[in-house]
């Protein structure tokens, strides 16, 4: 998780926070690998239709970051690694729902351990002298985004994981960069071209897609 956050936070830096986080839901095909691999999970061919779907609404999304951003190519890299690790994390969240009946605010508290002991090294080696907030709005937000992103948004993550397929799951996070685009359209005034806006519906037609249906 440490990992997933620090280089989803490199990618935001880099081509900022909508593309980030378009990138960053590409763990959609490491989630259905590591299903597949680790969990037996078997796609159904509308499901996989459904990923491609999905790959294609993020790059028509993502793409024109690259006529006008010379950081593109590493807050691609940096936001696809990210989804790599967070498949990964997910993953181990599910397998430890499955050995043991684990309550979710404890667990969550040890991720989050985890997550900064994994960051520590590279916080001392590339950022001393920059890790902590120096003002208060920045103690501020530091703690919004403490207690929104890591405690309620991860808490609910945690607790849908067993409940679900894991490649459901990614599927269902798919929706977060869509609205990531729509906050970055309205609130912070990012310009976004039709082609964009395609990518984003064909994306939410992808979940659908991917959804399973009853009876």
């Amino acid at each position: 998780m440490g990992l997933d956050l620090g280089l989803w936070h490199e990618s935001i830096y880099a081509v900022g926070p909508g593309i980030s986080t378009l990138l960053n839901s590409l763990q959609i095909f490491f989630l259905a690998f590591i299903a597949f691999l680790w969990f037996g999970e078997k796609q159904t061919k509308l499901q996989l239709f459904s990923l491609v779907l999905a790959s294609i609404g993020v790059a028509l999304i993502a793409s024109p970051e690259f006529a006008h951003n010379s950081s593109a190519l590493w807050g691609f890299v940096s936001g696809i690694l990210s989804g790599a690790f967070l498949a990964v994390s997910m993953s181990f969240v599910r397998r430890t729902h499955e050995v043991a009946d684990v309550a979710i605010f404890p667990m969550m508290t040890l991720v989050g351990v985890g997550g900064t002991l994994a960051l520590l090294p590279l916080m001392l080696m590339f950022d001393v002298g920059k890790i902590m907030p120096t003002t208060l709005p920045e103690w501020g937000w530091i703690l919004v985004y403490g207690a929104v992103m890591q405690c309620m948004a991860w808490g609910l993550i945690a607790y849908s994981i067993p409940k679900i397929t894991l490649s459901l799951t990614g599927l269902l996070l798919l929706t977060e960069p869509v609205a990531t685009l729509i906050i970055d359209y309205f609130w912070l005034d990012k310009p976004i071209n039709a082609m964009q806006w395609g990518g984003a519906f064909l994306v939410m037609f992808a979940i659908y897609l991917g959804s399973p249906r009853k009876g």
